[in-house]
């Protein structure tokens, strides 16, 4: 972060900063790590930025576009690092799977900010639609994968492809805000949060008969 002050004879304090956005974006990150995302104001995120409480309309109406720009970032990261993790399927859907589950927890303890800036915001998404297409995008991953996973199925028994994502998805989700944060709202248990997922997935996956029986192991 770069910046000149200008104290010249008679004239007037001012800050100009090499790239405000960035700075408010890192100087909010830092205070939604100490205070979550509901616990600081934009004055606050101008302050923290070394910028006064007017800099920051420059480029964001109110709090809630600061709220909304790191969001979509967050997303765009997020979608990136799950399609890397998916890497189409390969070597195998179920494979594939798993690694991708891994992936979203991996982001939620490497960026716990970002994360509750994501998902706890409050944003509207009519305020926002930028947001909410940017989180569909990141949701589509794992639907493609879930489709992917269901095409492996005996077409009779074939669930709905939106149904088995929202369930994937709540159950990754939940296991990630609860166990997986690398912040302070992380709890404890006796087990990894991988290994809780992927016994969560497996056995959802077995009552949904994707996984074929022979491939099982042994009760």
């Amino acid at each position: 972060m770069s910046w000149h002050r200008d104290s010249g004879p008679g004239s007037r304090r001012g800050y100009h900063h090499g790239n405000l956005r960035e700075a408010l974006i890192k100087a909010a990150l830092e205070l939604i790590a100490q205070k979550g995302p509901a616990g600081f104001t934009f004055a606050e995120a101008a302050r923290a930025a070394g910028v006064s409480p007017a800099a920051p309309y420059r480029h964001y109406r109110d709090r809630d576009g600061l709220m909304a720009d790191i969001a979509l970032k967050g997303f765009e990261t997020f979608t990136s690092r799950l399609s890397a993790a998916w890497n189409g399927g390969k070597p195998d859907a179920q494979t594939a799977f798993e690694r991708l589950g891994r992936g979203y927890l991996a982001f939620a303890r490497a960026e716990p900010a970002l994360f509750s800036a994501m998902f706890e915001s409050g944003l509207s998404f009519d305020a926002f639609p930028d947001v909410r297409d940017a989180g569909e995008r990141a949701f589509n991953v794992l639907r493609d994968a879930c489709a992917a996973l269901i095409e492996t199925m005996p077409e009779e028994k074939r669930p709905p492809v939106m149904m088995m994502a929202l369930h994937v998805w709540a159950q990754a989700h939940g296991i990630a805000s609860l166990f997986a944060r690398g912040d302070a709202a992380r709890r404890p248990i006796p087990m990894s949060p991988e290994d809780l997922l992927d016994a969560m997935v497996l056995i959802y996956l077995d009552g949904l008969g994707v996984r074929e029986k022979s491939n099982r192991p042994p009760s």
